[in-house]
């Protein structure tokens, strides 16, 4: 070979690469851009059409649409480079560096990250799923809980695997791996014994259901609103709007005291009426006070119900009222009770009977 086809040979290469190896090498670049633009299109109305909730599609779907196109800009990637690289002993027109031979491993670790950032963004589509499950369009406690319990799932299954396919890009033989986990399987089990603990005391609740989503509970000295429920721990939103991390494993030991499951709301009060009242007027009052309560929309166990004089003292005649809310929220009990306060006060105007004022001094 002559000093000129010296120089021309030299001067094809760059950075270790051949002129053609280079031209494929900018032709996968470019397929991959266009790849990735077309799958996140595809994608973005593919999910678009079967997602209803707004806000998923708005980022959920959206953010995925781009983990997707990125999984498939790195796909091709990886598939067209490790095949030239394999083609490279073969072929006197591939003239690739030593040190490209990493690149397939390179492109296949970003493959596999790209694959899990996907899927997480995807967990999210749990919630709509549900909601078109759901018959009345309206997510109670229960489906609130499956919500947050296949999305604990989903993403614990996603590390797992998305952890083994990493290791094996990174090189690392997953069978000494595996053998290596069985003889320090027992050191790992008591270093994750709390993990383990907290994992079957989801599984406890999520079986038994002592309470769901939306319940309010009293857990040992913690009080407020179940608000999460993850395969770890159970998230409680207290009366002052603090968020209280509970570990599920304690929930297996300790007692819980479910407000939310309790099948009507006991309410006691008094009436104070003047002590000059007409007796026939508070005898009637007693009587239809009854009926109100009966007729009430939000009160139940009627035999238990009851509206009678208690007691009497030098000031006033106090009346007793025992009653029981069918409704499941604090704030339906609230407005219930207010509705059926204002109703004896039209009462006992109508009636001509007016209440025990401690302030007013008696007439003798």
């Amino acid at each position: 070979m002559g000093l000129y086809d010296n120089l021309t040979y030299e001067s094809g290469e760059m950075l270790g690469f051949s002129q053609s190896t280079l031209i494929v090498l900018g032709a996968i670049l470019v397929v991959s851009v266009i790849l990735r633009l077309i799958v996140s299109n595809l994608s973005h109305g593919f999910f678009g059409v079967i997602v209803r909730n707004d806000t998923i599609r708005q980022k959920t779907v959206k953010k995925g649409d781009k983990a997707l196109g990125s999984v498939g800009a790195y796909a091709f990637s990886f598939v067209t480079i490790d095949l030239l690289v394999r083609e490279q002993a073969d072929n006197e027109n591939i003239l690739m560096p030593s040190w490209a031979e990493y690149i397939p491993d390179v492109l296949q670790f970003l493959l596999v990250i790209s694959i899990v950032v996907w899927a997480f963004r995807l967990v999210s589509l749990v919630y709509d799923v549900v909601r078109f499950l759901d018959k009345d369009d309206e997510l109670d406690g229960t489906e609130k809980t499956l919500i947050s319990a296949l999305e604990s799932v989903l993403r614990f299954i996603i590390i797992f695997v998305g952890a083994i396919f990493i290791a094996d890009a990174l090189g690392f033989e997953l069978t000494s791996l595996l053998a290596g986990l069985g003889i320090s399987g027992l050191a790992f089990a008591l270093a994750a014994k709390d993990s383990i603990s907290n994992f079957f005391g989801a599984i406890t609740v999520l079986l038994d259901r002592p309470f769901k989503v939306g319940d309010w509970v009293v857990i040992g000295t913690s009080e407020g609103e179940v608000i999460e429920i993850n395969l770890r721990t159970t998230l409680v939103r207290t009366s002052l709007d603090t968020i209280i991390t509970i570990p599920n494993a304690n929930l297996v030991n300790i007692p819980v005291e479910n407000w939310g499951k309790r099948r009507w709301r006991r309410w006691q009060s008094m009436v104070h009426l003047d002590i000059n009242s007409d007796p026939e007027k508070v005898e009637s009052f007693c009587q239809r006070s009854l009926a109100l309560i009966h007729n009430h929309d939000s009160t139940t166990k009627e035999d238990a119900s009851w509206c009678s004089i208690n007691t009497i003292s030098a000031q006033s005649i106090d009346i007793e009222l025992n009653l029981y809310w069918n409704v499941d929220s604090s704030i339906a009990e609230r407005k219930a009770r207010e509705a059926l306060i204002l109703d004896l006060m039209e009462l006992a105007k109508e009636l001509g009977l007016s209440f025990y004022d401690g302030r007013i001094r008696q007439q003798r």
